[in-house]
């Protein structure tokens, strides 16, 4: 009823008010309660597709009932506090705490400072140190966990790669440690021997992260320290191996989900075509993370899209995956979707394309207006760079499909900052927005005038890709790199937008750091840090005090870093081999192109991953 009452006085009440339709009904006495938490607003979390899967999975276990959980917005939040209510779960209201695992997915380095907001309202500590054998296990997973050691203090327990195979053991183990009597550490003992799991305080504390076993690829005489100086690691006795669902044809996949009462950012059924990415470009986290190149069958596809439909009225479904036109089978696919979606009134869409890889056939299903290319770079010099396999040619070739059918809005995204980018560069995104404008002209099947917007993200150096030891440009770079961007394509009529520069250099910071930045991380949250996602929240200056406040200067994050000093995220082992890596780095500065997986084996390791079971998913080496 209290609750009910502070509905009243928030901006958005259906954020809490529970009762989606799709939703599992919680099972009371289930002997594991499991609350799924995004940090991150509601209509964010909703879009996620990973939390869909992970609460389909565990809710459809007789020994489970799971439940979603949102970071209350700041008015909730301080309301909470105000009224002394804690953090609770969506569907019973059942206060955060009482649960007995608490799962966080996180998807982006500024959502981290929305760890120990929820931790704090659900009255939790916030480091596992400091938590008694009554408290709830704190876990972590998501893309950003690759690198577990900025958040490492605040979990008792982290997955590393794909979730679900390793959740569902994770769940069986806490079932029968519960039911055998044993205590938490016992649980946690017996998780850490599941693939992808790690368990940070059972691991040792070094000074200096030296040779490990198993490890081929560190050299035993380089006895640099971390990445920051003076830092220390609490690290595994062995490399933690990534997750990794080796046949995603069978994986689970939900098609009854949860449907938000509010509009998510993406209201529309998802389904996910393939993991990975074959392409290589050298900037991509994902893209390497993710290998090997996992398909989905167009029979298997076809069957979910029918049963998403009818179990969820949305009128429109996204074919998803970090380059779904690369789906090699897309013509069958949408052969098999198409008459299911006509009759139902259903649209199909992708949330981005490949300028290279632009299907005509998919047009004809497609929802008219706006197309999404991202170029990345603006001269064919800076994309050989990156690996970005595409020329100017097929930018402007799909850019006339684009027009012939329909489309009048075109949106061009690019990334500034890049290894070895120059002024030259930086114009030719102009110049490549000069040779569109007439095009349109040209080809155009619709009179509508042609509306061009260019948006802008600096680049962020990445673990386990081949610029994870790059430099990050400076503000003062970003800023003037900004301005002539955005005088000369405002002659041309063409909107420009850009990424905060203060926003990439904290993500950069947390992307590439140790676990010394979970003080910096709780320093920024009680300084009024949440939500850092978000334009309107972020406050760089906080950041900046925040490392302050823990002897470290943010600067040194963005620096470039020598190949021979050990990383952080040096504990895991991805499958991707640090030769391949600098390898690929030396190519990107003699400006070749490696190409993609689909042309030939680049050597990467992953065919050697987990006893060789990947390799049938790889190309032979040539």
């Amino acid at each position: 009823m209290e609750i009910d009452r502070l509905l009243l006085k928030v901006s958005q009440p259906s954020r809490y008010a529970g009762g989606e339709f799709g939703g599992a009904a919680p099972k009371p006495g289930a002997p594991l309660r499991f609350l799924l938490c995004f940090p991150d607003a509601y209509e964010v979390g909703f879009s996620n597709l990973g939390i869909k899967i992970l609460y389909g999975l565990l809710n459809e276990r007789a020994d489970c009932s799971c439940e979603l959980c949102f970071a209350p917005w700041p008015d909730m939040g301080t309301l909470l506090k105000q009224h002394k209510l804690p953090l609770f779960s969506l569907a019973s209201r059942t206060p955060a705490k009482d649960f007995d695992i608490i799962g966080f997915s996180l998807s982006y380095e500024l959502g981290y400072t929305n760890i120990p907001y929820m931790l704090d309202l659900a009255g939790i500590p916030l480091y596992a140190a400091d938590r008694s054998e009554s408290e709830p296990i704190i876990m972590g997973g998501g893309m950003c966990m690759i690198n577990p050691a900025p958040l490492a203090p605040f979990f008792d327990l982290i997955c590393v790669g794909d979730g679900e195979e390793a959740l569902a053991e994770v769940a069986d183990i806490f079932v029968a440690n519960k039911a055998a009597g044993g205590d938490k550490r016992a649980f946690l003992e017996r998780a850490a021997s599941v693939r992808g799991i790690y368990v940070p305080k059972l691991g040792i504390r070094k000074e200096e992260l030296g040779m490990m076993d198993g490890d081929e690829h560190n050299d035993s005489e380089q006895k640099s320290s971390s990445l920051i100086p003076n830092s220390s690691f609490l690290i595994p006795n062995s490399k933690i191996k990534r997750a990794a669902v080796e046949d995603l044809d069978s994986a689970y996949f939900p098609t009854r989900i949860p449907i938000p009462n509010a509009e998510a950012v993406h209201s529309r059924a998802v389904l996910e075509l393939f993991r990975g990415c074959s392409r290589g470009c050298r900037f991509c986290q994902g893209g390497f993370v993710g290998r090997p190149v996992r398909y989905k069958k167009p029979e298997t596809l076809a069957r979910i899209a029918a049963e998403l439909i009818r179990n969820t009225g949305y009128d429109e479904i996204s074919l998803s995956s970090l380059s779904s036109c690369d789906y090699p089978m897309l013509r069958e696919l949408l052969e098999k979707m198409k008459p299911v979606c006509e009759k139902s009134g259903v649209k199909i869409s992708l949330p981005s394309t490949r300028v290279d890889s632009f299907a005509a056939e998919f047009t004809e299903s497609a929802r008219k207006g706006s197309m999404t290319f991202a170029p990345e770079a603006g001269t064919q010099a800076l994309r050989d760079v990156i690996n970005k396999d595409v020329t100017e040619e097929e930018i402007l070739s799909s850019c006339v499909a684009a027009f012939k059918k329909g489309f009048s809005t075109v949106k061009l995204y690019f990334m500034t900052g890049l290894p070895t980018e120059t002024d030259e560069d930086i114009d030719g995104i102009v110049e490549l927005c000069k040779k569109i404008k007439p095009l349109y002209k040209q080809h155009a099947s619709n009179r509508k005038g042609l509306s061009i917007g260019v948006s802008v993200a600096t680049f962020v150096p990445k673990p386990f890709t081949p610029f994870q030891w790059e430099k990050q440009i400076s503000p003062e770079e970003i800023a003037r790199i900004h301005t002539r961007l955005k005088n000369a394509l405002r002659s041309l009529g063409v909107r420009f937008s850009a990424h905060d520069a203060g926003m990439s250099k904290a993500e950069a910071a947390l992307a590439r750091g140790g676990e010394e930045l979970a003080r910096v991380i709780e320093a920024a949250y009680k300084a009024g840090g949440v939500f850092d996602g978000w334009n309107e929240h972020f406050n760089f200056a906080r950041w900046q005090n925040a490392f302050d406040s823990a002897g470290l200067n943010i600067e040194d994050y963005s620096a470039s870093l020598d190949p021979a000093t050990p990383l952080p995220w040096d504990i895991i082992d991805a499958g991707i081999d640090k030769a391949f890596l600098l390898r690929e780095r030396a190519r990107a500065y003699e400006g070749k192109v490696s190409g993609g997986c689909a042309e030939k084996c680049s050597g990467c390791g992953i065919q050697k991953f987990d006893a060789g079971s990947f390799k049938k998913h790889c190309r032979k080496k040539k």
